[in-house]
């Protein structure tokens, strides 16, 4: 029992007479380091270095210290005598590369000097009389525009404009048509008893049913009297099974 007690008392002496206190400075480009975490990876021992970027902690020969920053890379270090100058570990770490945040491109509105178009255009209109005038004639050749008067290329443009404005104005005043009143004028009442085998009473309910399904829409858009059809037997199933 006093051999083994022995024994190890002696080892625990010996592992203290070999580890020791490490002090040390962490830089960067000549930089010092603050707020560094030193990690003896032996012994699970940390520390951070102060404001001077100086540290202590106790470690010993072939430990490994991992210095830890947030912009700097991490660096691994296998303790060994060669590391030390003056007693001191001088470690160097090196700079994260930046990362670059990601750019979006888009789409820069354009940029007009003024914002009276009828200014613009008579002085449009005025650069083209100009330019025209100051043109070499060739003779038999129509340029679109009347000597000293109005470019008819453009106000041919601004009729055609016109008449599109007017196409687009009636399109929008349509009606929208409801999908019951389309498939009321498309079949009769016979074809809902007969082929759908619909009661009298239920075909009115039908129609509701089908105008709430969103296609409805689409099908009455469309006013394809197959389309129509198609949609009408397709419901008549699904309503069958309520």
């Amino acid at each position: 029992m006093k051999v083994k007690l022995l024994s190890t008392l002696i080892l625990f002496t010996s592992q203290v007479s070999f580890s020791q206190t490490i002090k040390g400075k962490v830089l960067c480009n000549n930089y010092v380091i603050p707020k560094v975490e030193v990690i003896n990876a032996n012994t699970k021992a940390l520390t951070v270095t102060d404001a001077n970027g100086e540290s202590s902690i106790i470690a010993k020969t072939n430990d490994a210290l991992v210095f830890v920053s947030k912009e700097h890379q991490v660096k691994k270090l296998i303790l060994n005598p060669k590391l030390f100058t003056n007693d001191e570990l001088d470690v160097e770490l090196i700079l994260k590369a930046e990362e670059l945040n990601e750019v979006l491109i888009t789409n820069m509105p354009s940029i007009k000097i003024s914002k009276d178009e009828k200014w613009e255009q008579d002085k449009l209109d005025q650069y083209t009389l100009e330019k025209n005038a100051g043109a070499t004639k060739v003779n038999g050749v129509y340029t679109g525009t009347i000597e000293n008067g109005m470019d008819l290329m453009r106000i041919g443009g601004m009729i055609v404009s016109l008449f599109v404005k007017e196409k687009e104005e009636v399109k929008k005043a349509l009606p929208e048509i409801e999908f019951s009143t389309i498939a009321k004028n498309s079949y009769d009442q016979k074809f809902y008893l007969e082929t759908l085998k619909l009661q009298a009473d239920e075909i009115e309910l039908f129609l509701q049913f089908c105008e709430a399904d969103p296609k409805s829409k689409i099908v009455a858009a469309n006013n394809n009297t197959l389309s129509t059809m198609d949609f009408l037997f397709e419901k008549n199933i699904a309503f069958k099974k309520l």
